[in-house]
């Protein structure tokens, strides 16, 4: 990889050469966009490797995880793309509703212009080039902003935009807080964003300034139901490997488990099993498992570690794990029991691999849990039998999952996102389409006399009768 690139420093020169280059691409066909897709798709293959290195420098990522939650995902998203992006982009009929009689209608849809993508640390590739496929996809340059605390998968992703696009097409802006802030600054005609609610808040703020449309991927506390009906180890495997891949640095990784207590003891025991099962199968101890990723850096593991010891110190019990390395960044997948609402633990995202398990009595004791936080990107409920609906009716997220974990980002028919504090908007293949696309609706009358004529001044009697006509019929 050659590391000698020059960094990107006027941003409002970029965004009007990029300005040009969204008028040129509005007209931009199938084959053209699919050229660019498939040379990135390209690119990645014969990099794999590159990109596995890059982010086992960053914060230790297996690479066999690099490749199923990074790799995997982006490769994914372009194949479906590549499969349905003629159809995507041809003009959508419109029904014609009776008071339009005699008119064509369709929706068609343009690129927004000129996006901003920024994206986080946890999938520094996954969820940087994810997004920048359906920029592509819609016919949008880009300015990509990579999150400065995974520099090596930074600096591999501006190697590999520089080697396939010009700055007026695709660029990387690398850096801190202050290159962020001075792009949004900028009149974008799309942000898409991915990280916390709070910063969320602050990239709406500076949209708004501009009329800025926005994608925002955020986060928060994703419970996980377990019903008094759920298959005990199947559900603890599912969330254990949901919990802890990645090092429980995953947005929609479970937060907490809300379980029936008679079920409370048995899941405890399942989730051990299936923790050493996954990290310690040779009994080496799990802090020599080459599978398991490490904390980003010692900030956000210091974070990890305060709230820890919050939680010990207010009264929570913790039934496995705890164990932590600092000069390793390493902390041991921890489940707490005796959790109560006073504890940091209970009120903010967790973002590390820290299960608190909380207890229930019945279904609506554990909806009501659910609904006192804001809305979360991910619900999950492990449950056989009629629990499923009532709880899926009776709460709000993002998405949810019925007997599993995560495995909802990687369907490309599902849209991805979330609702209020956990985001707006959606993503993933058409959705990812659409939130980079304008959808333009389009009416075609006709030449001469039509129904509209009879509507016009002056308003006499016979007018007068078809327009209430219109009101009380249509």
């Amino acid at each position: 990889m050659d590391a000698q690139i020059s960094p990107i420093t006027d941003f409002s020169k970029l965004l009007f050469l990029q300005k040009k280059t969204a008028v040129a691409w509005r007209t931009s066909t199938a084959t053209e966009r699919l050229d660019k897709l498939k040379e990135l798709k390209n690119w990645i293959s014969k990099n794999q490797t590159l990109i596995q290195q890059a982010l086992w420098d960053d914060f230790k990522k297996p690479s066999a995880e690099a490749d199923l939650s990074e790799i995997f995902p982006v490769t994914s998203e372009i194949t479906h793309a590549i499969k349905h992006l003629k159809s995507w982009m041809e003009p959508a009929k419109a029904s014609m509703p009776m008071p339009m009689f005699g008119t064509g209608a369709y929706i068609q849809f343009e690129p927004k212009g000129c996006a901003l993508i920024i994206s986080p640390w946890n999938y520094p590739f996954n969820l940087a080039i994810g997004p920048l496929v359906s920029a592509l996809a819609a016919g949008c340059p880009v300015i990509l902003k990579p999150s400065e605390l995974t520099p090596n998968t930074s600096a591999l992703i501006a190697q590999m935009i520089s080697e396939l696009f010009k700055p007026e097409e695709v660029a990387v802006c690398v850096g801190g807080v202050e290159v962020s802030q001075e792009l949004l600054s900028l009149p974008f005609d799309h942000i898409f964003f991915t990280g916390s609610p709070k910063v969320g808040k602050i990239v709406m703020e500076n949209a708004a300034k501009h009329l800025t449309s926005v994608t925002l991927e955020l986060g928060g506390k994703s419970p996980t139901i377990v019903t008094s009906s759920a298959d005990i180890a199947d559900a603890a495997k599912k969330i254990a490997f949901g919990k802890f891949v990645n090092c429980g640095q995953t947005c929609i990784a479970p937060d907490y488990i809300l379980v029936h207590e008679s079920k409370k003891d048995q899941l405890i025991a399942e989730l051990v099993l299936a923790i050493r099962d996954m990290y310690d199968p040779q009994h080496r101890g799990i802090e020599k498992s080459p599978d398991l990723a490490r904390i980003v850096d010692l900030r956000h593991f210091s974070r990890l570690q305060s709230c820890l010891d919050d939680a010990v110190e207010k009264g929570a019990k913790v039934v496995f794990g705890g164990n932590i390395l600092e000069d390793e960044l390493y902390i041991e997948p921890t489940l707490l029991t005796e959790i109560n609402p006073e504890m940091e633990i209970a009120a903010e995202e967790i973002f590390g691999p820290i299960l608190p398990i909380i207890t229930y009595q019945d279904i609506q004791e554990a909806i009501d849990y659910v609904n006192r936080n804001p809305k979360p990107l991910a619900l999950y409920i492990f449950d056989s039998s009629g629990h499923t609906k009532e709880v899926l009716g009776k709460t709000s997220s993002g998405n949810a999952v019925v007997n599993d974990c995560v495995l909802h980002f990687l369907h490309n028919n599902l849209p991805f996102g979330g609702i209020g504090n956990s985001g707006l908007g959606k993503s993933h293949g058409y959705y990812g389409f659409l939130a980079f696309s304008h959808e333009k609706g389009v009416l075609k009358q006709r030449i001469g006399f039509n129904n509209a004529t009879l509507l016009r001044p002056p308003y006499g009697l016979k007018t007068k009768k078809i327009i209430d006509s219109l009101i009380k019929w249509f």
